[in-house]
């Protein structure tokens, strides 16, 4: 081996540990500034909010931006959910406008529905989403995905009957984005590396809510205190009810068929020192990566783009879900399929719990604003289930009906009740144990 290459492969080294220890810091490790004590993402977005103007121009700019573009580019009506969606962003643009001029319903411009939804989960997601992204070059792009992926892989197969390279979707949906986990998992699926069952089990199972989406719920249940915690206990529910659907109806019936019944392309068993294999293929991905300011730019591009997609149907959706849960019957009535669980483990405020469970369908960052001023135990046992059910109407499950992923609609709402159930069955009673 050469000096030069000897050189390389040295730089390489330290821009691994360095660029992921980076990471690993803006995600995972809280730290105090000014009294608070939260990751460091969580203050730069707090930073950034205090700026002058910033709230009410920010917001307004990019639901604009977001109900405009589909119709620029021609594609607010290339399929029924698209066309839904549209519809939608129109009525979050009309409420966003309805809050800035105060005009229109009274009740709508009370502090606890528009300016509620639009000031606690439009501002801090549409901010934290860029902010993130800029950070998740770190952890994604320079071979810390492909060394933990290397190192799930002989317990993949076991516990979630899915190859060891389903690892990275779930990687890439916790500190980047389901929607791109999906399109991950999509792809995987239609290029032979998944079968029909295990692109259904990642994708119902592994696509959950982004870390940076994780903060808004443990800020707006009052948890974030409790951080670490909290982010680790929900991953391991999320993780350990996908292990349980992934052996039930409707994911046990799907067949181990590949997309277009061609043959697929079947992981081999690792053989040799795991820590070894896992560290070649991080060095690999290091040698083939772009420059780390070519890498920022592009996910700041991408989580911008995000983020003003989202943000007109997290107003309109957020919104209408208020109205319902304040003026319908509806989730009150969907609530009893969870009461008898939130009831036999007499979680405080029992129907409330199991209220806000099934809210979870529609948007899961509302069942948080509903159980805002209950009981610490309940608002923590409904932030993990905010986070473990992943289905949502709001955005992942159109998000996997726009794939070839082969769930139907039928398939994910018997999977959410799945989700949601299992869900409250585990995690209560361990979070008893570790706070009474």
């Amino acid at each position: 081996m050469n000096r030069t290459e000897t050189g390389r492969k040295s730089s390489h080294v330290l821009k691994f540990i360095i660029y992921s220890l980076i990471g690993i810091f803006m995600f995972f490790i809280p730290i105090e500034l000014n009294g608070v004590r939260t990751i460091p993402i969580d203050h730069l977005v707090d930073m950034v909010k205090g700026l002058p103007y910033y709230m009410p121009i920010y917001g307004g700019i990019l639901i604009s931006a977001g109900t405009i573009y589909p119709f620029i580019a021609g594609d607010w009506n290339r399929d029924g959910t698209a066309t839904v969606f549209s519809m939608l962003n129109i009525v979050g643009v009309i409420f966003f406008f309805m809050m800035f001029f105060n005009i229109g319903p009274v009740s709508l411009l009370e502090p606890d529905m528009i300016p509620f939804i639009y000031e606690n989960i439009v501002i801090p997601v549409t901010t934290i989403i860029p902010i993130g992204s800029i950070f998740l070059a770190f952890i994604m792009d320079y071979g810390l995905m492909e060394f933990i992926g290397v190192l799930m892989r002989p317990i993949m197969k076991p516990i979630w009957r899915t190859p060891g390279r389903s690892a990275i979707d779930a990687i890439t949906a916790i500190v980047g984005s389901y929607s791109v986990a999906l399109l991950l998992t999509d792809r995987a699926y239609k290029e032979g590396r998944y079968t029909m069952r295990e692109a259904s089990i990642v994708g119902s199972g592994f696509a959950t809510v982004a870390v940076t989406i994780m903060i808004i719920v443990a800020r707006t249940s009052g948890i974030i205190e409790y951080w670490t915690f909290y982010f680790l206990f929900s991953l391991a529910v999320t993780f350990v009810v996908t292990a349980i659907t992934s052996r039930i109806y409707p994911l046990s019936r799907k067949p181990e068929i590949y997309y277009d019944d061609v043959p697929g392309e079947v992981e081999p068993d690792l053989k040799g020192n795991p820590f070894k294999l896992a560290w070649g293929e991080a060095m690999v991905a290091m040698g083939g990566s772009s420059p780390l300011f070519r890498n920022i730019l592009r996910n700041l591009k991408d989580g911008m783009k995000l983020a003003i997609s989202i943000a007109p149907n997290i107003i309109s959706i957020g919104v209408l879900g208020l109205i319902v849960v304040n003026y319908t019957s509806f989730f009150d009535i969907l609530g009893y399929i969870f009461y008898p669980i939130t009831a036999i483990w007499r979680i405080p405020e029992p129907f409330l719990a199991a209220k806000a469970s099934a809210i979870s369908i529609s948007e899961m960052l509302l069942p948080a604003v509903v159980v805002k001023d209950a009981p610490f135990i309940t608002r923590f046992i409904i932030a993990v289930v905010s986070v473990s059910e992943i289905l949502f109407f709001a955005a992942s499950i159109p998000c996997i009906l726009s794939t070839e992923i082969p769930l139907t609609l039928k398939d994910i709402v018997i999977i959410w009740i799945e989700r949601v159930t299992l869900s409250l069955l585990i995690a209560t009673p361990l979070l008893y144990i570790v706070f009474h």
